[in-house]
């Protein structure tokens, strides 16, 4: 309980694992945000309503008590993936990546492989001629996309047995995201970036919802499906907003402020700074209802707020989210973190403060 709203930690997580259970490369999204838009739907939050964009996001607009600042928050379900770039004289596949893919993370997993008509065969990501009794340079080998392929679990040795499968050029490769969550309060999995921002936002309709409470401006929610690619955020508003708070994961590492238990505020990533009002706002409302949060800068990042304004959006723009650590990789957070992030983003829903 955090004064007049409670947020259900266990909700936000049962919410997430099934979310991290279905796939989204970018590219792929109709099972995710039919998943998502359900979700929400059955939040039952008075006045909400759910649309689809042509680009295929899922586009929330809550009526606000006021109408003239109006306000975005965006978030995205799309991750990383692969699909089949090219069918081997072996029968095994060759990939393309879907995203930033750091080839040594994915390195023997499992994975999924998606034909346009829906057959699913399963596979692994292995490199080329990977047995150590076989090939003594494999410790050494740069693992790269040229060297990384996908051993069916299908009785093929020739591109024409795989292709007899059904699996052609084009079709999507769905990486296992292996999810589990301790008793502890740990979430761990692949996709963490940037589903459990998508449960933030969840719990902080359900808990605003519960709560009797509506946001202080006419607000729409963004879950975009294309920020792994760069442009998720850029399109799809349903009106010209004043400001604009994106929720994406908070990067773990050495030189760091971030961790898994608070709510990270960027005010800087690879696009620059973000809108100092905005910041300053943040911080604000995070120090008024102590929200254990830190302040950090991400240099090799940059989230669909970036995307927003390279498109020429024109409002202020701000970043949070729960703390990840090994992003793009086995990732994982901690149920504080979610809960820290929920409860900064709907105190800055029902703040009428510009």
């Amino acid at each position: 309980m955090t004064g007049d709203l409670h947020f259900d930690g266990a909700a936000m997580v049962e919410f997430l694992v099934g979310l991290l259970n279905t796939p989204s490369p970018t590219g792929y999204h109709p099972e995710a945000i039919a998943y998502t838009q359900a979700a929400f739907a059955a939040l039952a939050v008075p006045g909400l309503t759910l649309t689809t964009t042509g680009k295929g996001a899922l586009l929330a607009v809550w009526p606000g008590q006021a109408a003239g600042k109006p306000r975005g928050v965006t978030a995205h379900t799309d991750t990383l993936g692969l699909m089949v770039r090219e069918i081997k004289s072996s029968g095994r596949l060759k990939p393309s990546p879907l995203g930033g893919i750091m080839w040594g993370g994915i390195e023997m997993e499992g994975v999924t492989v998606r034909t346009h008509d829906n057959r699913r065969f399963r596979g692994t990501v292995v490199p080329v001629n990977p047995s150590l009794h076989v090939n003594s340079n494999i410790q050494h080998q740069e693992r790269n996309a040229e060297m990384m392929e996908i051993r069916l679990d299908a009785r093929t040795t020739t591109a024409e047995e795989t292709r007899a499968l059904g699996i052609e050029i084009g079709d999507f490769i769905f990486i296992d995201p292996r999810v589990e969550v301790s008793d502890s309060g740990f979430i761990r999995g692949r996709f963490l970036d940037d589903k459990a921002s998508v449960a933030c936002i969840y719990g902080a309709l359900r808990a605003l919802k519960d709560a009797g409470l509506q946001p202080a401006q006419d607000t729409a929610f963004l879950i975009a499906n294309y920020e792994e690619v760069g442009h998720g955020g850029a399109a799809g508003w349903p009106f010209a907003l004043d400001e604009l708070l994106a929720i994406d994961m908070g990067a773990i590492g050495d030189s760091q402020n971030t961790d898994e238990f608070s709510v990270s505020i960027c005010v800087k990533d690879g696009g620059g700074p973000y809108h100092f009002d905005m910041n300053n706002k943040l911080r604000r409302l995070a120090a008024a209802h102590q929200i254990p949060f830190k302040p950090d800068i991400y240099v090799f990042y940059s989230s669909d707020g970036t995307a927003y304004w390279r498109a020429g959006g024109d409002a202020r723009v701000g970043l949070i989210g729960p703390g990840v650590d090994c992003s793009h990789a086995y990732e994982r957070t901690h149920r504080d973190a979610l809960e820290h992030t929920a409860h900064l983003l709907a105190r800055y829903l029902v703040d009428g403060s510009q």
